[in-house]
């Protein structure tokens, strides 16, 4: 017997009027297409509830996703909602801003896009293009700290 996930979204998983605030935020402040925009933000709630699912891999985000979760942070309080109901505890956004880490910027966006899909969700593949992200290996870099907020170490579900 085979198991069929149901394709999910992330705009799904927030009220409509969180939704378009953020979309048209970045609209706005990034001078593009409405439509555009909320795509990135789709795929940022998609990635950062994956975050919070159990997975032995690293996962990082890809700069156009990354739009989505800043201005998501802006908003901290729905922001720190999600995280608690939808991810199962706060997701702290710690950059590696020394450049040094993960050379293999194809792979762990493409093993990214797997825990995606693996969890449910629709994967928009243009917006997951593999550009220049800063990301450490061993743990999880520009993505989810754990939960003390000073490390890069629980979104992988290992515990390291």
């Amino acid at each position: 017997m085979t198991t069929v996930l149901q394709s999910r979204t992330g705009q799904s998983l927030v009220p409509t009027d969180l939704f378009d605030r953020l979309s048209n935020r970045i609209a706005r402040e990034h001078d593009m297409p409405v439509d555009f925009a909320a795509r990135i933000v789709d795929q940022a709630l998609a990635f950062l509830a994956t975050c919070g699912e159990p997975h032995q891999v690293s996962l990082a985000r890809s700069e156009l996703v990354d739009i989505g979760w800043h201005t998501f942070l802006l908003y901290t309080k729905p922001y720190a909602d999600f995280c608690a109901e939808v991810v199962g505890r706060f997701v702290h956004h710690l950059p590696n801003d020394d450049g040094d880490g993960e050379t293999d910027t194809a792979g762990v966006i493409t093993r990214t896009k797997d825990a995606i899909r693996s969890v449910g969700f629709v994967v928009d593949e243009e917006l997951w293009l593999a550009l220049n992200i800063q990301c450490t290996d061993g743990d999880d870099g520009c993505r989810a700290s754990g939960e003390r907020g000073n490390e890069n170490t629980d979104s992988n579900g290992t515990g390291r």
